[in-house]
Parts: C-alpha cells; structure tokens; sequence
C-alpha cells in the first residue's frame, strides 16, 4: 500500500503505545508498517530532497502533533510512552485520530497559534499556507515540494536561456562547467583542451584530475533535433581512435533511447548529459544563477538536553 498521510498515522502510533510501556521508535516504525502492510519498498521512498524516508518523516511528524497535544511524551531520545489523555482518546476507540481531534486541548491550540503568528506576511503569496490550513503534507514535505517546484522552474529559464544563447557562449559554459565540476585542471587549460569542431558542437579532451592521471573526451552539442545513436556510436569510434576509455557527450536537447541503450552495452565509459540535466547541473554548480535566499530549517539537538 501507499504510505498514509500524517494524520492517519496518529492513530496507529497512538494505539502502538497504548499498553503504557515505553517503546522506542525503531519498534514503533516496525510495528505499524507491519499492522498498516506497509512494504519495505514503500519505506524506502524519500522526500523530494532525498534526505529522509518519507514514512519516517510523516511518522516523526504524527509524534510531534500527538506531544503537542499531551497525547504521549518523550522518555528519552527515541524512546516514547502514552500519556493519561492519550489513554483517555483511545477509551473513546476512535475510528481517527487527526487535526481535529487534537484541537479539543488548550496546549495543541496554543501550539497552532504560535504557529500561525510565525508565517511571514512578506513570503511571497504562492508559498503562503496559512497554519489552519491543514494538508495531508507534512510541513517537511511542503517544504521538500514547494523548493523542487521553484527548482524546476529556474532549471526550465536555465536551458531555454542556454538554448538562446551564442556557440561562443556555450562553448565557455561547458568548460567552466567541467572545471566547476574538478575537470580539467583550470578554466584555462580546460578551454585549450576544449575547442569548436563545427556542426553547433565542440570537442576535446581535459584531464580527469589535475594531476592529468586519465583524460576524458568531450563532445558538446547546442543542439534542438534529438541526438541518436549514430551521433553517439561516432563519438565511441573516435574514442577508440585515440584509445580513450572514457567520454562525455553533453547536448542541449535530448538522447534517443536508442543512444541510451548503445552506451550501456559498450565496454567504454560514455555518460550522456541531456539539456534538463545540464540545466540541473549548471545550478548544482551555480553557474548562470544566483541565490536570493537562503533558508535553514533546524531541530532539536536531544544530545544538548541530555542528562545522562
């Protein structure tokens, strides 16, 4: 099954702890993602920033609103027990436990009212969630979302301005990509090693460290037409030419399948670097962008409050 929202866990995690024990978390994941038949695969799928599990997050989240809420308390770091009230709900043997449910205690509210004087009346207005305004989201997955929605959107300004730009340009863009990226030693001997061979494209070859212990062979297309397997089959014979083991073949446009399944067959090292990977890329590396904001998001080190 999908991975429930947070608030369909509260319950689950609730009743995980209502026989009054102390549990820790690791056996509290366990067993409700075997009582849900939650799969391992589910598990393992991760927020949009790849930095957590999104099971875990929406589970760390459905613990944080229950404590909120005086419905369980922390023992000690990871481990967790019920609390009276919390007994008190599942008496009631609810069918959910959610939002509404915690907003029958003053410390949950008071906890929703702080949160809500804390959004910004300046953030932009497409990114405004008002706090009452519950999502099946958890606040990380918001986050997680609204940031790769504004990453794909600069990626896409990215490559269209790339697309429109000179030869000229792109030529220095690939090098100071490549060098940006610990390619061929410094901006300028990248850009000897690297020049124009015609057809909207450019070949050479850097070095692959700045010790120039191996080369890599560089083909770059500003190209609008797909790139095919013969384009991709000539580049391997030309690196066969010269007995080079490894290649880079970089286009602004995209590879045909074809393309794709002939450089996982060869014996060489070809990685095919699209026009949306080259965008992603150039803000990887921060080139052709800027930063207007920076955001830190921070928790609670339980090691500091530690006692033991």
């Amino acid at each position: 099954m999908s991975i429930p929202d947070y608030q369909s866990l509260m319950l689950p995690l609730l009743e995980s702890l209502g026989d009054g024990k102390e549990h820790p978390i690791i056996e509290i994941r366990e067993g409700i993602a075997a009582t849900l038949a939650i799969t391992e695969r589910d598990r393992e799928e991760l927020l949009p920033s790849g930095k957590q599990s999104i099971y875990n997050n929406r589970l760390g989240w459905a613990k944080t609103y229950l404590d909120k809420a005086g419905m369980l308390r922390t023992i000690r770091r990871g481990v967790y027990q019920i609390t009276d009230r919390g007994r008190s709900v599942l008496a009631e043997h609810p069918t959910r436990v959610d939002v509404a449910t915690l907003s029958r205690f003053s410390e949950f509210e008071e906890f929703h009212r702080r949160r809500e004087a804390s959004q910004d009346v300046d953030r932009p207005s497409e990114l405004y969630v008002p706090a009452t305004t519950e999502r099946d989201e958890t606040p990380q997955e918001s986050l997680d979302t609204v940031y790769q929605q504004l990453r794909r959107g600069l990626e896409a300004e990215v490559l269209a301005a790339v697309r429109a730009s000179s030869f000229g340009f792109f030529e220095r863009l690939v090098v100071e990509l490549l060098v940006k990226m610990g390619y061929g030693g410094s901006l300028k001997d990248a850009g000897k090693a690297i020049g124009r061979s015609g057809d909207d494209g450019l070949d050479g070859v850097i070095k692959e460290d700045h010790l120039g212990l191996d080369a890599i062979y560089v083909q770059a297309k500003r190209w609008e037409n797909t790139v095919g397997r013969p384009q991709v089959q000539s580049f391997a014979g030309s690196l066969e030419g010269v007995r080079g083991r490894k290649g880079v073949f970089i286009t602004t446009s995209t590879f045909s399948s074809e393309a794709r399944e002939y450089v996982s067959r060869i014996e060489k090292k070809i990685v095919l670097i699209d026009g949306v990977q080259l965008a992603g890329l150039m803000v990887d590396f921060d080139i052709g962008v800027s930063t207007i904001n920076v955001y830190e998001v921070k928790k609670v080190d339980s090691d500091y409050f530690s006692e033991e």
